[in-house]
C-alpha cells in the first residue's frame, strides 16, 4: 500500500508540467505506471486508491491451503490481485501503448529478471506482465506471461532505474520501500505477514544500494516518501499519496539544474559527520562499509576522514548502521548545482 505514494508523485509532476517520455515500474509502481500510460487521469487513480480495501486484494486460499498445504502456490487467492489489474491495467500488448512501459518481473523458473516492453519482449498482454510484477511469491500466485512464468521484479531490483536509463537523459526515481527502514520495537507482534514485509524491505533496499551509490547513467532525482512500516495498512492511502506528492516537491525543486549535469544522484545535501567516542564500541562496521569516510584510529575508535560531505538520499546508510548511534550526520545545507553558463556559487 505505500506504493500508492507514486500517485502524489505522479501530481507534482503533472503541476510541473513534466511529462516522462517513457515509465518503468516494479509491483504496484509498474500497476501506476501502466494506468497512467493507458491514459487514467490521477484524479481517478487517487479516487480509486482510496476506496480499496482488505477484502478487494486479500483473500485467503483456504481450499488451497487444506488441500495442498506446503504446496499450494500462494496465500492468497489469485483473482483479487487479476481484477484489480484488469480495472485499471490498459488492454491489449505492449505495442499497442502510446508510450513506452517496462514493467520488472523475475523468471521464477530460469531465475532471472524479464523487462517486459524491451525489444523483443513487447508482444505479451500487458495486464499478464503487470499481474506477474505484482505477484509477491508466496503471497499471491505466479503469473503466466507469454511462455514465461514470473513473479514480482522487486525480487531482484525493486527499482528499475538501470533499464530505463538506457533511452532517457535524466530519470525521476521514486524508492518507497526502504525510506522508514528505522529501528522498531516489539516486532514480534507485527504478525509473520509484515515480519516477512520487514525482511523483504531491509532485503530490497540491501540489493538497489549498490547501483544507486555507484550510478554512472544519466542525472537522477531519486524521491523518497516517508510512508511509515506497514506495507499492508489500508488505513492512511489517503495520507500516503499526500506524502508522495510532499517528497516529490521537495526534491523537484532544482529540477532544471539537473539536466546540465553529466550523471549523479539529486538532490544533495551537505552533512557535517562526527562520532561520539564514548558511545563508539570500535566494532569497525562503519569502516568497513564506507572505508572511504570513515577510518579507525589507534585506539580503534571511529573517526571520520572528512568532516564535510555532499550526499544524495543514496548516501549515508552506514550512519544508521551503527549499532550504537555513535555517529551523527548534521544537515548543513542544500547544494544547487550551476547550470551551463553560470559563474557564480550556488
Amino acid at each position: 500500500m505505500k506504493g500508492f505514494a507514486h500517485i502524489g508523485v505522479m501530481q507534482a509532476l503533472d503541476e510541473r508540467g513534466i511529462e516522462p517520455t517513457l515509465y518503468a515500474g516494479t509491483s504496484i509502481g509498474a500497476m501506476l505506471a501502466a494506468a497512467r500510460v493507458g491514459g487514467m487521469p490521477i484524479s481517478e487513480l487517487s479516487a480509486r486508491a482510496q476506496t480499496i480495501r482488505r477484502r478487494d486484494l486479500f483473500r485467503i486460499n483456504h481450499f488451497g491451503m487444506l488441500m495442498d498445504r506446503m504446496r499450494s502456490p500462494s496465500i492468497y487467492l489469485e483473482d483479487p490481485l487479476r481484477d484489480l489489474t484488469h480495472s485499471v491495467v490498459p488492454r491489449g500488448t505492449f505495442e499497442d501503448l502510446p508510450l513506452p512501459l517496462l514493467v520488472n518481473t523475475v523468471d521464477l523458473e530460469r531465475g532471472a529478471p524479464v523487462i517486459w516492453g524491451s525489444p523483443g519482449l513487447r508482444d505479451v498482454y500487458v495486464q499478464d506482465a503487470v499481474y506477474a510484477s505484482c505477484a509477491l511469491p508466496g503471497y499471491f500466485p505466479p503469473g503466466r506471461v507469454g511462455d514465461r512464468l514470473c513473479v514480482d521484479g522487486g525480487v531482484i531490483d525493486n527499482l528499475p532505474v538501470g533499464i530505463a536509463a538506457l533511452d532517457a537523459d535524466l530519470i525521476i526515481a521514486v524508492d518507497v520501500g526502504s525510506t522508514d527502514l528505522r529501528p522498531i520495537q516489539d516486532a514480534m507482534s507485527l504478525g509473520f505477514a509484515n515480519i516477512y514485509m520487514r525482511a523483504a524491505t531491509t532485503m530490497m533496499h540491501a540489493l538497489q544500494q549498490f547501483p544507486l551509490t555507484h550510478w554512472n547513467g544519466p542525472p537522477m532525482v531519486l524521491i523518497r516518501p516517508r510512508c511509515g512500516e506497514d506495507w499492508l495498512s489500508f488505513t492512511n492511502i489517503g495520507d500516503t499519496i499526500r506524502e508522495g506528492h510532499r517528497a516529490a516537491c521537495k526534491a523537484l525543486e532544482d529540477i532544471d539544474a539537473y539536466f546540465d549535469q553529466p550523471g549523479g544522484v539529486y538532490p544533495r545535501r551537505r552533512f557535517e559527520l562526527e562520532v561520539d567516542r564514548e558511545r563508539c564500541i570500535s566494532c569497525g562496521l562503519c569502516a568497513a562499509l564506507a572505508p572511504s569516510l570513515m577510518g579507525l584510529d589507534a585506539e580503534r575508535k571511529a573517526y571520520p576522514r572528512t568532516r564535510t560531505v555532499d550526499w544524495s538520499p543514496a548516501d549515508g546508510d552506514f550512519v544508521a548502521y551503527c549499532p550504537t548511534n555513535a555517529i551523527i550526520a548534521r544537515k548543513i545545507d542544500r547544494i544547487v548545482p550551476l547550470k551551463s553558463g553560470e559563474r557564480g556559487a550556488a
